[in-house]
């Protein structure tokens, strides 16, 4: 006999006893009880040289035990049967990003310099200041262009788009061109 099963063998002679009362106790099955208590004691076997190592051998026959019925309680959850005639939900898009469709076709109707300016600053992320500095401009400049090419593009955008908006100025709807 090895110095691990031993080991394991003293610790469990000594708790078994007290495991399978926690067990009952807890479960309210005497024979629901025995199973889990061998499946501590597989466990404990499978840790061989580790388990002579514990400092304290009960309390973790104990937290293998805890664990054991928590994983048994979680596992006889009672789940309802979905029935599968229940109509899917419908996906809510927010207003504004349904917009996003038309902001394409919007942008290929604005100059070639408003669209530039939204697609590098808006779309693109490139920040104000290397905009300007890429196209000899100051940030003032660039900031006042990328205004004005926002407002034309909001107006074409609301009259091919047929965007309303709501008392705060928010996105409300659109019409989608086919």
């Amino acid at each position: 006999m090895n110095a691990s099963y031993s080991c394991v063998m003293t610790a469990w002679r000594a708790h078994e006893a007290e495991l399978r009362n926690y067990l009952s106790h807890r479960m309210g099955d005497r024979h629901a009880a025995e199973d889990l208590l061998q499946e501590v004691f597989v466990k404990a076997m499978r840790q061989g040289a580790e388990f002579c190592s514990l400092e304290n051998s009960r309390a973790w026959l104990f937290q293998v035990a805890r664990n054991a019925l928590v994983d048994l309680h979680r596992m006889k959850r009672d789940w309802d049967e979905v029935p599968e005639d229940i109509p899917e939900q419908e996906s809510h898009v927010a207003p504004v990003a349904a917009l996003s469709e038309c902001v394409g076709r919007v942008l290929q109707e604005l100059s070639a310099g408003d669209r530039d300016i939204i697609e590098q600053c808006d779309l693109n992320g490139i920040k104000q200041q290397a905009y300007a500095d890429s196209h000899g401009l100051t940030l003032s400049a660039a900031k006042s262009r990328l205004l004005r090419a926002r407002q034309r593009m909001r107006v074409t955008m609301t009259r091919n788009c047929q965007v309303s908006f709501d008392e705060e100025g928010q996105v409300e709807g659109h019409v989608p061109r086919s």
